[in-house]
């Protein structure tokens, strides 16, 4: 009996440590400010770097770069971010994607 009482407090504490590192977020309040912080927790709202390169091409980065302009952008993790869908294009047809501005550039 005491060994099954064992197996079950040890599997209890196993638990609890794989709550706490996959869904900290999840815990209660109280246990959330009492708890060190896990190291699978990320920072809120991430800054990414939105900027272009030489040939105009738009790029997002988590890090800015030390060349050019850019555009800090905060980032909901929350938010979903699966892209619409597009029909498909006739054979033949090329695909016109609209290009965003130059954040760099001052629009009017």
């Amino acid at each position: 009996m005491a060994r099954l009482l064992g197996w079950l407090l040890a599997l209890l504490a196993l638990a609890a440590a794989a709550w706490w590192y996959y869904a900290p977020q999840s815990l209660p309040a109280a246990l959330r400010q009492a708890a060190p912080a896990s190291p699978n927790a990320r920072s809120a709202t991430p800054t990414l770097y939105k900027w272009r390169d030489a040939q105009g091409r738009l790029n997002v980065t988590d890090e800015p770069p030390k060349d050019r302009a850019y555009e800090a952008v905060q980032y909901d993790p929350n938010t979903n971010v699966v892209p619409g869908y597009h029909r498909p294009e006739a054979p033949g047809q090329a695909a016109q994607r609209p290009i965003p501005p130059d954040p760099a550039k001052k629009q009017p």
